[in-house]
């Protein structure tokens, strides 16, 4: 079997299991909230069939198109992160504007916007690559957009995709063999900058003490860390069985979606949650491994580009279910509940299948 194809059925089990674990996640809370069980995994269903057809069309699009459209995508992509930022446009879930409105279900501009950065810087390092010794040249445009998009998704605002661009973008460019010492200035700079945002948004400040020690604040800051390590805990190493979880009967909010791996471990244990992680390093060792074997420089910074994304997002997103780190809002790819992000994940998997190869 092909690179390719393991990436692909690696991807499909991921998010059928996805889309069966919302449903054992969710359908307590969807029958209270809506009288339908099945409120959540339906629509997640419609989303996992569009974005099997999603991916199988961006795999048959050659990827060198995407150069001559970078800056026009990336344009719109800016225009919509400023869009929903309007009232009555954007719609506000959660305490953040980051979302539209659309025939009763949300989409993230953000989402979009991360496809769009990954392309620009792609197209950007593989055309300068001849300036990666002037660093200044070479660092401070792209730089500034990674910036200038940082700064709007922050407005709505939405840390955990924002910290998950930076970081995937930045991974780009040190593989692309920048001087390593741009990364400890840039690090120093990114301490001040959550420095500053946490000074802005003192909330941000509660959520480090309450992850520091949840116990501070039970019924406040630190109730949704304290109920998903009670789900953890007493999964043991099989775990209560599929329908099994006591903690998405109304303790753990929403556990459908940033929380879901807490369910899973309930559910499934310590073993199934090796399993699930163990399908994870396979997606991304494939992934990895191919983009060392791709020679075109703008093909290997997008499959790098994305496979950072994923990581980045799957490594943040257990880390916060673990305890490890502040709560961030950021969904497990391909298993949580959210529509757009799957759609995503799935068109990135998409563009990554049609570089140097097809399923």
């Amino acid at each position: 079997m092909n690179t390719n194809k393991k990436i692909f059925i690696t991807t499909i089990i991921l998010s059928l299991f996805g889309t069966i674990m919302i449903y054992s996640s969710s359908y307590i809370w969807a029958s209270f909230k809506y009288n339908n069980p099945y409120k959540y995994v339906i629509s997640q269903g419609v989303f996992l069939i569009i974005g099997i057809f999603m991916m199988i069309i961006f795999s048959k699009i050659d990827y060198k198109i995407y150069k001559k459209y970078s800056n026009k995508f990336l344009f719109v992509c800016f225009l919509l992160l400023i869009l929903v930022l309007i009232p009555g446009l954007g719609s506000v879930r959660n305490g953040s504007r980051s979302w539209f409105g659309l025939f009763g279900l949300g989409f993230q501009p953000s989402e979009l916007a991360k496809i769009s950065l990954i392309i620009f810087t792609s197209k950007y390092l593989s055309k300068n690559d001849k300036l990666k010794r002037n660093t200044f040249k070479f660092m401070m445009p792209i730089l500034l957009i990674i910036m200038l998009f940082f700064g709007l998704i922050m407005l709505e605002p939405d840390f955990g995709s924002g910290m998950v661009i930076v970081c995937s973008l930045i991974g780009i460019i040190f593989i692309s063999g920048c001087d390593v010492s741009i990364f400890v200035k840039l690090g120093i700079l990114g301490v001040i900058g959550i420095v500053v945002l946490i000074l802005i948004a003192p909330y941000r400040l509660s959520r480090i003490t309450s992850f520091l020690n949840p116990w501070s604040d039970p019924l406040g800051s630190g109730f949704q860390m304290i109920q998903s390590l009670y789900a953890i805990g007493p999964g043991g190493l099989l775990g209560f069985g599929f329908l099994g979880s006591r903690q998405k009967h109304f303790y753990l909010p929403e556990p459908q979606t940033d929380f879901i791996f807490s369910i899973i471990t309930e559910e499934f244990g310590f073993l199934g949650a090796v399993i699930l992680l163990s399908l994870f390093v396979y997606l991304y060792y494939n992934i990895i491994k191919k983009a060392i074997r791709t020679e075109d420089l703008f093909g290997k910074y997008l499959i790098f580009g994305f496979v950072f994304l994923m990581l980045f997002q799957t490594l943040l997103n257990l880390s916060v279910v673990v305890g490890l780190v502040p709560i961030t809002g950021v969904t497990l790819p391909f298993i949580s509940y959210g529509g757009s992000s799957l759609l995503v994940s799935m068109i990135s998997i998409g563009i990554i299948l049609n570089v140097e190869g097809n399923i």
